[in-house]
């Protein structure tokens, strides 16, 4: 089994911790994993995008070819859009619908959420209004996490729980209780 991610979204918003946890998760599961990472200009609110490469067999490039991702997961819509080309056919992509308007010529929200809506296997959710309204405004790039877990396939989501709680265990019980809220949250919004 293999599964080819592409993790997209604008510097600051928790991207390559996505990718940390599910990398942890596939450690810990004995998967084959290669991640190639782009890092935009973060304080600037650039974009930010990593390949996750996960199989049981041997993967030989950590690069993922155009129309072979099989899940992208986007903390932002027009970034969810941006990759599109390296969808496969029967790809899922799992973003927010919050814009995050970082530039003065960002394209207008309601045609963006339009071209989503006109895609087949499209799942969104205003994961910042939910992390606020749950008092976690830090915790909407692991709610994205949660909602894409069932997507995954070759990692479960109890794997990328315990993954959560590895990766944020040096931060105290606090952090490790809030993301793993976070997660369960996004997880029965799927």
């Amino acid at each position: 089994m293999k599964k080819d991610i592409i993790l997209a979204g604008v510097g600051g918003q928790g991207i390559l911790s996505i990718a940390t946890i599910i990398g942890e998760a596939a450690t810990k599961a004995d998967i084959q994993l290669k991640q190639a990472e782009v890092h935009g200009m973060s304080q600037r609110g650039g974009d930010v995008q990593s390949n996750l490469r996960l199989s049981t067999e041997e993967i030989y490039s950590d690069l993922i070819p155009k129309g072979k991702a099989d899940l992208i997961i986007a903390m932002e819509p027009m970034e969810a859009l941006r990759y599109v080309p390296y969808l496969a056919p029967n790809g899922v992509i799992v973003t927010s619908s919050h814009p995050f308007v970082n530039i003065p010529n960002y394209p207008d929200e309601q045609k963006l959420m339009d071209e989503l809506d006109g895609m087949k296997n499209v799942v969104r959710l205003d994961i910042e209004t939910i992390a606020k309204e749950e008092k976690m405004p830090k915790g909407a790039n692991v709610i994205l996490l949660g909602m894409a877990a069932s997507y995954i396939e070759i990692l479960s989501a109890d794997e990328l729980r315990e993954a959560v709680k590895r990766v944020f265990a040096s931060k105290g019980e606090a952090v490790v209780e809030s993301n793993l809220k976070a997660f369960d949250l996004g997880l029965a919004n799927k």
